[in-house]
């Protein structure tokens, strides 16, 4: 299979950084912008990406298409692109990267196969590659072979088996760890301001575990603006553990920590909109004190 044109939806914080990154390594990267947002519209523009307008366009003119975006959104997605491959406009391989759990990935296999399509699994691990940043791209299934030709100086390609729903595994367990851990930690920093314990609580993490903790306040800054699109996730997540026999309560706990944050102030910014003095202690604090 040759790759020549990409099609990436939507251009997002990782989206537009992984679409930048793969124009950058020569391919042709084109989205979709009708209906989208001023702020999708701005990053797609920053990134050099060809807007064709509609989703039909864009079945019909690229070779594969890059699924990254809010995991609410992923099905329904696979769905508008099944009745434009159904329509005959195109065949492209579509490549689902989003974080959902096995079962939502068959659903996405099962509307794209129907169609007449082909479906790969795929995820993304790390941070938006930009500013020396890398990320890992993990593919398994039909055609996820073909996809090492990512690879690049911030793109790690990893296949993986022939066998759709290993990818999405991969991420579900990983997001499970990384950001359940976070999820964690926040509602303990939170409740030790609300409690007026938090300089010896403080204290007592510094000389115990000073690792986890100092962690944590690194990642705080960056994750409110993201905390709306963790929450379906974590519910993916929770998904994914009761098919397997486990609990699905820790991960619908986390889902809720997370819309808790997306509900406040440093919640409704946007990733490029935050202000980037505000360190992670003065982030728990202001999260803690808003509500």
């Amino acid at each position: 299979m040759q790759i020549k044109t990409i099609g990436v939806m939507s251009p997002g914080d990782m989206g537009q950084a992984v679409a930048f990154q793969l124009k950058q390594g020569g391919f042709a990267v084109h989205t979709a912008l009708d209906g989208r947002s001023a702020r999708s519209k701005t990053l797609a523009h920053e990134a050099g990406l060809v807007d064709v307008g509609s989703i039909e366009k864009l079945v019909a003119g690229c070779d594969v298409i890059l699924s990254i975006m809010n995991p609410a959104a992923a099905l329904e997605f696979a769905q508008t692109a099944a009745r434009a491959i159904a329509a005959g406009h195109g065949k492209p391989l579509f490549v689902d990267c989003n974080a959902i759990a096995p079962s939502t990935l068959r659903a996405v296999e099962t509307a794209i196969t129907g169609a007449g399509g082909r479906c790969c699994d795929g995820t993304i691990i790390g941070s938006p590659p930009r500013d020396g940043a890398r990320c890992n791209l993990y593919f398994s299934g039909p055609g996820g072979d073909a996809l090492s030709v990512f690879a690049g100086p911030h793109l790690n390609v990893r296949i993986l088996g022939a066998k759709n729903g290993e990818a999405s595994a991969l991420k579900m367990c990983y997001g499970a760890m990384n950001k359940g851990i976070q999820a964690l930690m926040l509602e303990t920093l939170m409740a030790a301001r609300r409690l007026g314990v938090e300089v010896i609580f403080e204290q007592q993490m510094r000389e115990t575990r000073a690792d986890v903790h100092d962690w944590m306040l690194k990642m705080m800054p960056v994750m409110p603006p993201k905390a709306y699109r963790w929450v379906p996730e974590m519910l993916q997540i929770a998904e994914t553990l009761k098919d397997v026999g486990m609990t699905p309560r820790i991960f619908e706990g986390a889902a809720d920590m997370f819309a808790m944050v997306a509900g406040t102030t440093l919640g409704k910014q946007t990733p490029e909109s935050r202000d980037k003095s505000v360190g992670g202690r003065e982030v728990i604090n202001r999260l803690a004190d808003e509500h």
